[in-house]
Parts: C-alpha cells; structure tokens; sequence
C-alpha cells in the first residue's frame, strides 16, 4: 500500500472503496449508468464506536485493529464483494491535514524551491515533515502568475495502523485521500463553469474546499462548536469573496454548492451565500451530481467520500 498517492487523477483505479470516518465505516462498488452518470450497485454501511476508530492527526486512531479488520470483512461479505482485493480508501477527516498554498515569488534553484515548499507545509502542518507522509501537487497559477500546490500529509505512524488492517484481509489499496478530497470529486468531475464550493462537516466544526477550473483553490479547515459554524461560514465565503478575482463588488463566480454533514444546515448554507455573496445557490443532493443511491437507507453523506474516489475508475 503506497503512502499517499501523488496525483488525485490516475487511471485505471478500482470501482471499489472503503469509506472510514468517526462513528461510521461504509464500502461501496460503483458502476456507471450512462454519459456522466453512474449508480451504487453494492454497498454496506456499519456504525463505529469510539473503542475501534478515533481518528486523530498525531495519535493513535485504531483502538482495535482486529476487531476494526473484522467489520470490514462483513461489510465486504453483506455487500457481496468479499472477492475483491483492490480498493480504494477515504480515510476520516481529522486524520490528514490538506494545504493549498501560493509561492510569494519565483525561486532561482531547485534547491531553493524544495526549501521554500518544506518551510511552506511545515508551517501550514505544523508539525517536523519527517513525521508525515505527504502528497504534493502543483496546482494552476494563480492570476498574478504565482505558483501554487496542494499538499496532503498525514502521519507515517497513523497511516501504517490502517495500512496493517488493510494488509491483514490481504487487500490492496492504491489510492489513499482524506474524505474531503473523496467528496471533491463529485464537483471536480461535474460542470467546468464557475466556482464549486465543498462545506464538509466533522465533530470539530466544518472543512470548506474551493475548486475551481476542476482544482483546490481554497482549502480550510475550521475548528468551532455546532452554534458558531454559521458565523464561521459567513466569515469563510467574505474571504472567498475579497479574493476572488472578479472582486468583491461584482458578480461572484460562484456557481455550485454541496453540503455533507449536520454541523451546517443546508437551509442556513443556502440563506448565508444568498445574504453574503448576493446569489442563490441550492445544495446538491446525489441526483444533481450523476449518482443513483439504491435506496432510500443509503445516505448520501455516508458514502460521499468512497464513492467519490471509486469514479476515478469511470
């Protein structure tokens, strides 16, 4: 099992992902249903508790990595794909730490560079690099010509627990990100026009990512209680928009939103960009963005992450 994956876009990965947050673990087999579109043609959900998965940046997250190993087995079993061996895997959000970070200016080495983007994530991680596993990208210039990348480190220690677990059913996993990533991927792989804003929820409050032209413009991870994440969001979407190229006095580029979790009321989310940024933008449900669920028990936001890393095999 790699580290971490250096590209978000590879081809040939498996339809088949392992979704892994706090309280839930879920397995889904995606297929494709015609043009943009595709269904959840097997899936299990079972739910955790914090004896088994706590997931955390800097200590241990598997509590109980056998009793961990066994669920997945029989969500694998109930779903009917205990014979597959290659997966993908969302890991939960408070495990991994994602930056999006510009180049004040033009290094004049490679030497130069590599101490600039070590400075860089060590500031932005907060913690020795030496400790992480990180993925590293070079984004799209920003519009004054700057360099821009997007880093994802979790730690080695951290990861090697899941990757034990994982290696114990003799599976393989090729494609490791954080469940924000693994959301993305519905907006990244729908509609070029416009912004599309991400608003992902967790016990600590809300992590918000950015995409536009299909990459990370803004990732930021937000620690506040359930009663100050309106506020939180407000003061988000004023930072989008003081920085959006268009400027903050014209027409925002905003055009798609997607909201997973309960920190952050759909409703709420629709009333503040509507009182923020001057527009309407209803939430997207599963339908919106090409997926069918199979039923009405499947939640959305339970598989959103896995099933999002599965259509890279689309």
């Amino acid at each position: 099992m790699p580290t971490l994956v250096s590209r978000i876009v590879e081809p040939r990965f498996p339809a088949t992902a392992i979704g892994l947050e706090k309280g839930i673990a879920a397995v889904v087999h995606l297929e494709r249903a015609g043009g943009k579109t595709c269904t959840i043609r097997r899936a299990a959900t079972f739910s955790l508790s914090d004896s088994i998965v706590r997931p955390s940046f800097d200590e241990p997250n598997i509590l109980a990595p056998q009793q961990l190993a066994e669920i997945l087995k029989e969500l694998a079993t109930s779903a009917g794909l205990l014979r597959q061996k290659r997966w993908s895997l969302s890991l939960p959000a408070d495990t991994a730490r994602t930056l999006v970070f510009t180049l004040d200016s033009q290094a004049q080495s490679g030497s130069e560079l590599q101490d600039i983007l070590k400075w860089k994530m060590e500031r932005g991680f907060g913690t020795s690099l030496d400790e992480l596993s990180i993925s590293r990208e070079k984004l799209q210039k920003d519009p004054q010509g700057r360099d821009r990348y997007l880093a994802v480190g979790v730690n080695r220690a951290v990861l090697a627990e899941y990757e034990a677990v994982i290696n114990s059913l003799n599976w393989r996993v090729g494609l490791v990100l954080p469940r924000q990533l693994g959301e993305s991927r519905w907006l990244m792989r729908n509609g070029d026009e416009g912004d599309s804003l991400l608003v992902s929820s967790s016990d600590h409050g809300f992590t918000a990512v950015v995409l536009r032209h299909k990459h990370p413009l803004i990732v930021r991870t937000v620690n506040c209680n359930d009663d100050e994440c309106e506020d939180e969001f407000y003061r988000l979407l004023l930072f989008y928009r003081d920085r959006n190229p268009a400027g903050a006095n014209e027409v925002s580029s905003l055009s798609r939103m997607m909201v997973i979790g309960n920190s952050l009321s759909r409703d709420r989310a629709e009333m503040i960009v509507r009182e923020t940024m001057g527009i309407d933008l209803t939430p997207l449900e599963a339908e919106d963005l090409g997926l069918t669920l199979p039923g009405r028990d499947l939640s959305f936001d339970v598989v959103a992450a896995p099933a999002g890393l599965a259509t890279l095999s689309l």
